[in-house]
């Protein structure tokens, strides 16, 4: 995202606008020449884009939290619940006060590394006498609020990998540092034309900008929390299944759609004829390295099993395939969309197994999904994108997981010395709804808990 004086961000899309470029002058040669739109109606229409994208991703939200609560035990389902919908407001307040202006408002002042944390405020009203379309291209508010909405994504991540176990005030106050310091910080490194966006790194739309920054934010918080009790016994995993497969499909099911929004709308222009076209493909991509990471997940469970598949895993691989191709779903064709999508899917896979063999408890899976997926849909770009290369890339996310994950864990070890971060054992026992609520999410299925346990 490129930042102008304004602090209005223009993600920086080289490729795409060089595609889409070519794409006009194609058309030029073949048809009659289009009508060009007048510079209201491209404004209206980037607008649209804009403010469609965001309730899409938005709409992911909900797909996070129905994920994660069918992926815990029913006693922590009403916590994660109200952890989701915390993360998700904390995120759009403290990138108002703070992240967006960090992220995006003089980065070039500071070499490169980081803007002025101050509030944002709109570029335009609608009491304005004149409304200036040209000077963005775009209304200001639509865009902050697509921008918000990856913010509060990037703190779900972190919400399913250290459930059931963490305190919600706890993880609250690591949202505050994440979506207010962290996230932005980086993120002008390369969306706010700061020095990984000099060096040439590409991320389209968030492999490793969004996903693997809350996969190493996950990482670092599941490290200092510990596993579950009894997750890990005489040097075996020993499974803990979730409350509600459907429900975590369901959830699936969303972030799916919600996506088409997170990868289509990262095209920050639908003014022309080659933006609607270049929209039309990243749909495409996405569904379709979706669709490869579930079926190469669904076999690979097969084999794994014996004959037996395993949804859990099977809905991660639908996530790994989208993590994937959203570093750059553009430029691939359909057949490369699709392979991307179920190595992703394989990746994931096999980095839960790798994380079982090191003992680190990753309730639903984020870290293999969203940080081992994202940084292979970040590597691979160079394969499709000529304008990028790996070694690039691979200082972009060198540089971002070694400034998120030391960040990341500080702020965790910091609170777990202060106000400490985890459940006490008879906490977790009877469960996070109970012990932080004071009711469940099924009270119907859970009774006899008219209490939490004593605090001291």
């Amino acid at each position: 995202m490129h930042s102008d004086q304004s602090g209005a961000p223009q993600r920086a899309r080289p490729l795409a606008w060089g595609g889409a470029l070519a794409l006009g002058g194609a058309i030029a040669f073949t048809a009659p020449a289009a009508a060009q739109v007048t510079d209201d109606t491209a404004y209206i229409f980037n607008t649209l884009l804009f403010l469609i994208g965001g309730f899409l991703v938005m709409w992911m939200a909900a797909g996070f939290a129905m994920l994660e609560a069918g992926s815990v035990r029913g006693k922590h389902a009403a916590a994660i619940c109200l952890k989701n919908i915390g993360l998700y407001s904390i995120a759009g307040i403290m990138f108002y006060a703070v992240g967006y202006n960090l992220m995006y408002l003089g980065v070039d002042q500071s070499g490169g590394y980081f803007g002025l944390p101050m509030p944002w405020s709109p570029g335009e009203l609608t009491g304005d006498e004149v409304i200036d379309v040209t000077e963005n291209g775009y209304s200001t508010a639509s865009d902050w609020f697509f921008q918000m909405v990856f913010v509060a994504t990037t703190a779900s991540i972190v919400s399913g990998a250290v459930a059931e176990r963490i305190r919600i005030g706890a993880f609250f106050l690591f949202v505050v540092v994440l979506t207010a310091v962290i996230y932005p910080i980086q993120g002008a490194w390369t969306w706010g034309e700061g020095w990984l966006d000099a060096a040439g790194f590409s991320d389209f739309a968030g492999s490793t900008i969004v996903h693997s920054v809350g996969g190493w934010a996950a990482l670092a918080g599941i490290i200092l929390l510990g596993a579950r009790t009894g997750r890990f016994v005489d040097g075996k995993a020993v499974p803990m299944h979730g409350s509600s497969l459907p429900l975590a499909t369901l959830g699936t099911f969303v972030l799916w759609f919600g996506w088409f929004g997170f990868n289509g709308a990262s095209q920050l222009a639908m003014g022309s004829v080659a933006d609607v076209t270049a929209i039309s493909q990243i749909f495409a991509n996405t569904n379709m390295a979706a669709a490869g990471g579930v079926i190469a997940t669904y076999l690979l469970t097969l084999a794994l099993g014996r004959g037996k598949a395993n949804l859990g895993a099977v809905l991660n691989g639908a996530l790994a395939g989208l993590v994937s191709i959203t570093a750059e779903p553009l430029t691939p064709t359909i057949g490369q969309a699709i392979l991307f999508g179920a190595i992703g899917g394989v990746i994931a896979t096999f980095g839960a197994i790798l994380l079982e063999k090191l003992r680190l408890d990753d309730v639903v899976g984020a870290i293999p999904v969203h940080l081992f997926a994202g940084i292979w849909g970040t590597m691979i770009v160079p394969l499709t994108n000529p304008d990028a290369s790996f070694v690039t890339q691979a200082i972009g996310v060198g540089a971002i997981g070694a400034f998120v994950f030391v960040t990341s864990f500080v702020a965790f070890l910091v609170l777990k010395i202060t106000v400490g971060i985890r459940l006490k054992p008879d906490e977790e026992t009877v469960g996070g709804d109970y012990t932080e609520l004071g009711h469940s999410a099924y009270p119907e299925f859970l009774p006899g808990k008219d209490k939490a346990p004593a605090t001291s």
